[in-house]
């Protein structure tokens, strides 16, 4: 599931940066929908959503370092909501990972093709988009107590309270015991009867 989640990102990144390139590059930028999204090809040296412009080697090391503790995480992986999440945060690091790899100016340095953009946000691209929703989703299963294990950690409401001591000084009360009660006799025979009856005198 891991793998199938981050080829899937890691595709729809990479084509659509392909087209992106070929379609948008050195030209107008697209408006769809009245201006609420906009098509625009740019090149960011930062990080996500143009963050930290003129560091770009310190974020591709930062990004192998992730994609390394993704993989490393993935060993002990038994959990199906965690794979989806690993597996966007893995597609997204790797999409951006590329083009700092392969892009213009060099390698470790190159420049991040970002087309899409929002009103009042910076241009971003799908593998951003990726490891917002794969980061988003880690804290919700954070909250929710789920491991990546698949094991589950107890809520308040499933916390196990300890025994209420008990005061200093209160009388402990030994619990009854109940002696079992005789058992009624047997009616005697008509035999014994007769013989303990006294003899009338004639």
């Amino acid at each position: 599931m891991l793998v199938a989640v981050a080829v899937a990102a890691l595709a729809a990144d990479i084509v659509s940066k392909i087209i992106v390139v070929a379609t948008l590059q050195d030209r107008e930028p697209v408006r769809l929908l009245g201006g609420l999204l906009t098509l625009r090809e740019t090149r960011n040296s930062g990080a996500a959503f143009s963050i930290g412009t003129g560091y770009t080697i310190v974020f591709t090391l930062i990004a192998c370092g992730v994609v390394v503790a993704i993989l490393r995480t993935a060993r002990n992986l038994r959990s199906v909501p965690w794979a989806v999440c690993l597996g966007m945060l893995l597609g997204g690091a790797i999409g951006n990972l590329l083009d700092r790899l392969l892009r213009s100016p060099a390698p470790l340095k190159g420049h991040v093709v970002d087309w899409i953009q929002l009103p009042h946000w910076p241009v971003f691209n799908l593998a951003d988009s990726a490891i917002v929703c794969g980061g988003v989703l880690a804290v919700l299963l954070a909250a929710r107590g789920l491991q990546v294990d698949g094991t589950r950690l107890p809520g308040k409401d499933e916390a196990v309270e300890p025994d209420a001591p008990e005061a200093p000084g209160a009388e402990v009360r030994e619990p009854e015991v109940r002696e079992p009660e005789a058992a009624d006799p047997e009616p005697a025979s008509e035999n014994e009867a007769g013989a303990k009856a006294p003899e009338e005198k004639s």
